[in-house]
């Protein structure tokens, strides 16, 4: 299925990546401080090249194991913030998972949790799926706010469960029902 690009929020443009944001992306996925609670390292322009000619083109979601990413841009500027990527683990299930990932310099205002939330409607009212999750690292503060903001429930916290990035951290697992999310709207 797929969702209407680009789709608009109040502040922002959510649409399909392309080669023109290239450098945008570099600004922040390129970071140590970015990487540090994410499953990847700091990101090269080659690589983030190769991913906007595979992975990251995707404009629909066809089946389970796929995932969706999608720049989020300011409207007033243009300019690229961040991005968020809607996976579709389950087709019998109908579950899924949201992650995001944005530019420290556009942090504390709200972009991260009003980007997510449209991204949710795409996982909720186009895909139909019954229940979404957020896992991340316990450190990342910021990320587990955002899930907070979203409505979504902390259901488990998983001490030190996963030898990542040379250390044994814990994993918050959020969660929200569709059901949950239409009393929201």
């Amino acid at each position: 299925m797929q969702p209407d690009f680009p789709l608009r929020t109040e502040r922002l443009l959510l649409r399909p990546l392309g080669p023109g944001d290239v450098e945008a992306l570099v600004a922040y996925r390129g970071r140590q401080d970015v990487s540090r609670y994410v499953p990847f390292e700091p990101m090269t322009r080659e690589l983030i090249a190769e991913r906007l000619a595979g992975p990251w083109v995707r404009t629909e979601l066809t089946g389970e194991g796929q995932a969706l990413t999608v720049g989020v841009e300011l409207t007033g500027t243009g300019q690229l913030v961040g991005d968020v990527t809607l996976f579709w683990h389950s087709e019998l299930h109908r579950g899924g998972e949201i992650g995001y990932v944005f530019n420290p310099e556009f942090a504390g205002r709200g972009y991260a949790t009003e980007a997510a939330t449209a991204v949710l409607g795409i996982g909720f009212e186009v895909l139909k799926l019954h229940r979404i999750v957020a896992r991340l690292d316990e450190r990342n503060e910021a990320s587990a706010g955002v899930a907070r903001r979203l409505g979504m429930r902390l259901e488990a916290r998983l001490v030190r469960n996963e030898f990542f990035k040379g250390e044994w951290t814990t994993e918050l697992d959020f969660a929200i029902l569709a059901e949950e999310w239409a009393d929201d709207r």
